[in-house]
């Protein structure tokens, strides 16, 4: 696998709060999501991660920003990670509609992400190695 993975969901995420049967179904969906990214011939990565969630709403969030991160992450093994004990760094952000955001050089993927239609889930998987900190 070669970092970094980035990977767009165009739905509202679902909070740690919600039905079990919401939160299986919410699973599924970041799974179908990674498994239209990657290439599933290669073997998940067993080294350190980090990751990056920006969540982009279609209104006012309703809960918290934390609560849609475990879910996320969950959901991401163990195609992309074989265990989520590898996610050393986790960064979590929402941009609701009326708050200007501003993104210094993003990627052609982010790019894209930042102009589609909300409610939409941005992802962003880099080794613990070649992520900066900013």
């Amino acid at each position: 696998m070669t970092f970094p993975v980035e990977i767009r969901i165009d739905e509202t995420p679902v909070s740690l709060q919600a039905r079990a049967e919401s939160k299986a179904n919410w699973k599924d969906r970041v799974r179908r999501a990674v498994d239209q990214t990657l290439d599933l011939s290669g073997w998940a990565t067993e080294s350190p991660v980090a990751v990056t969630i920006f969540y982009f709403p279609d209104g006012p969030m309703i809960g918290d920003v934390d609560n849609i991160v475990k879910l996320i992450l969950d959901g991401m093994k163990p195609r992309v990670y074989v265990d989520d004990a590898q996610v050393y760094r986790v960064v979590a952000q929402k941009f609701e509609p009326d708050e200007p955001s501003e993104f210094t050089n993003p990627t052609e993927s982010l790019a894209a992400a930042i102009d589609a239609d909300r409610p939409m889930v941005y992802i962003r998987i880099d080794s613990r190695s070649t992520q900066e900190l900013q």
